[in-house]
């Protein structure tokens, strides 16, 4: 009877083996057929009869002679799945835990023990391994699905205590992950052993890439080049995955160029356009590497590549059904030199480095492209500007604005602020209490008034262009009249923004006002108002004294109207600013009012008080 029995067992055994066999083999055809639908539907159907199988298995009480082949079908069963949705799901580890208790019933370890987590349940299995070395092999593999889970979930902790008690290491001399992966040597696969997806050593291979990956490129995001060239040579020299070793040898150009390795760096980034199709990354970080180096040309031709690479559809070759690298790299991180964005962030980037130049007439028509693509689908919700590269609409338009000023296209300027102006219409009613939020810092369109408030003020400018100067000075009186509704925020209240380029809301309204009057005051001189001009200007110090051109456009006007003792007592002001700490000059502004109050500063200004110095009394001389 006992004969009968087992003869009965072994061939379920041998039936159960021969149907994970097959499915493994059915999931490799798969893999190989060139015909995405038919893939697909092979291995989906691979899938669920592994899951089929494993349910047969695990219905059945636990067997030390099944337990090879029910551990093996169980990370066939998980690398399938995971390879399929590309990613790790709860399930998947409830499916290692049950294993692992699976193993712990055969040793009647029952009760207490299995209501311990995921670890503890690892040292209970492992040790019970030792009395069980036929299990040994089948529990290394689930061993490196488990490490592969723990990694992409960023549960290093976890990680490591696991692969101390792989390599029988306990005493946790080592804390270093990646010596801890290297020294973990999984046992040889047996010749007879039931197939599986992909091996241990396999596991280990890809999770020492990928582990050296992330950490290297986690040393270079927080400004540790030096550091993260170790990682990323050791994945480098591993083995990695073609569309990753792109974003290796960009990231190794990005560290060469913060280590002032130019050349060095630009080697690594040829090598990586040369390795793929995806060549944002390395042409985003080529046109860095030139703007250090000062090259204009090649580091505009490098973001024109950019955007025409980022409108090409990137094809990567069909994912093999195992545990790859890019399966455990984190998401991409904005901070990150390998984050390119979308094809409008990289023209935005384009438009705004040849506005940055002074190449107008190019800035004019990238900033044309850009609306164009950005208003070609739904039209876009206003928000406060997101982190950098992305631009916000409002912003977008005033840039294109400045760009088609400076580019001499006043009437283009206009219809571009008439079209902005009309989307914000529907958000004046709502002015007062948005200007409460910009003063408090609210997230709730704290960048509105400003938005508003400069448009006018891009419109008056577009006037003057156009020789209307009663129009323009009636849009810089209506960007002053928006400006004037509220006051200053307080400092330490104020609006830590995140707003573009770090702009504090409080430093860009008083430039603004600063800018506002300064146009207005150069429209009276022009008509021959000193006086009206005199009040602006000196209301332009009050509001806005870090801002060196109000003082000298003031002194140009007290001296025309021989108001000599004032304009002498001025010159000593400017003196004393000039010596002392410029206010607000560690904050950025937006490009736009950058670019605007670069107009209305005058290029004569040194030789002016340098002329106005030795006109001076001696005695009142320096």
């Amino acid at each position: 009877m006992s004969r009968q029995t087992t003869s009965v067992g072994s061939s379920c055994l041998d039936l159960w083996r021969e149907k994970n066999d097959r499915l493994v083999r059915q999931a490799k055809v798969a893999q190989n057929s060139g015909l995405t639908l038919r893939r697909q539907q092979l291995a989906q159907d691979a899938l669920e009869g592994l899951r089929g199988l494993l349910h047969s298995l695990q219905g059945l009480p636990a067997a030390v002679p099944v337990l090879p082949l029910e551990l093996t079908v169980i990370c066939n069963f998980i690398i399938l799945r995971a390879s399929l949705a590309q990613g790790f799901t709860e399930d998947q580890a409830q499916d290692i835990q049950r294993g692992l208790e699976r193993v712990l019933e055969t040793q009647e370890q029952r009760g207490p023990r299995l209501e311990q987590g995921l670890r503890e349940l690892w040292d209970s299995a492992l040790r019970a391994s030792c009395l069980l070395p036929e299990l040994l092999s089948a529990l290394h593999r689930l061993a490196g699905l488990q490490a592969a889970l723990w990694l992409s979930a960023d549960r290093l902790g976890d990680l490591a205590l696991l692969l101390e008690t792989l390599n029988d290491s306990q005493s946790g001399a080592s804390e270093d992950l990646l010596l801890l992966l290297k020294t973990w040597s999984p046992p040889a696969e047996e010749l007879d052993a039931p197939l599986t997806l992909q091996d241990a050593q396999g596991l280990k291979d890809v999770l020492l890439t990928a582990f050296a990956y992330r950490r290297g490129l986690q040393e270079l995001i927080t400004g540790n080049p030096e550091k993260a060239l170790s990682s990323l040579h050791e994945v480098a020299s591993g083995l990695c995955p073609r569309p990753v070793l792109v974003q290796v040898y960009t990231a190794l150009g990005s560290c060469h160029r913060k280590m002032g390795n130019p050349q060095r760096a630009l080697l690594y980034l040829v090598a990586a356009l040369k390795e793929g199709s995806a060549w944002g990354p390395p042409l985003l970080e080529a046109s860095r590497l030139y703007q250090q180096l000062g090259d204009t040309t090649a580091e505009l031709e490098s973001l024109e590549l950019l955007v025409e690479a980022l409108n090409v559809p990137y094809s990567s070759k069909t994912p093999p059904f195992l545990i790859e690298v890019e399966l455990l790299l984190p998401p991409p991180d904005l901070a990150s030199p390998l984050h390119c964005g979308t094809q409008s962030q990289a023209k935005h980037v384009l438009a705004s480095r040849c506005l940055q130049m002074g190449r107008a007439e190019d800035a004019a028509e990238h900033y044309l492209d850009l609306l164009a693509l950005l208003l070609d689908s739904s039209e876009p919700r206003f928000s406060p500007p997101p982190s950098p590269p992305g631009p916000c609409m409002p912003e977008v338009f005033l840039e294109a604005a400045v760009a088609l000023i400076q580019a001499g296209r006043a009437q283009d300027a206009l219809t571009l602020c008439e079209e902005l102006l009309r989307r914000t219409s529907s958000l004046l009613p709502k002015m007062s209490r948005l200007w409460e939020n910009a003063r408090k810092g609210t997230k709730e369109l704290p960048y509105c008034p400003l938005w508003v408030s400069a448009t006018h003020l891009l419109q008056g400018q577009a006037w003057v262009q156009l020789g209307a100067q009663k129009v323009a000075i009636s849009e810089f009186s209506r960007c002053l009249e928006l400006l004037f509704r509220t006051t200053p925020e307080e400092k330490e209240k104020g609006a830590a923004s995140n707003g573009e380029q770090g702009c504090k809301s409080d430093v860009a309204l008083q430039q603004l006002r600063a800018a506002a009057l300064i146009s207005r005051g150069l429209e009276w001189v022009a008509s021959g108002q000193d006086t009206k001009a005199l009040q602006d200007f000196l209301l332009g110090v009050q509001m806005c004294p870090g801002n060196r051109d109000t003082y000298f456009h003031l002194l140009q006007t007290l001296k025309r109207l021989d108001r000599r003792d004032e304009a002498t007592a001025l010159w000593w002001r400017l003196e004393a600013q000039t010596k002392g700490p410029q206010e607000d000059a560690t904050w950025s502004l937006p490009l736009y009012l950058e670019s605007y109050l670069s107009w209305i500063r005058p290029s004569d200004r040194d030789a002016f008080l340098e002329e106005f110095r030795t006109s001076l009394p001696k005695s009142c001389d320096l």
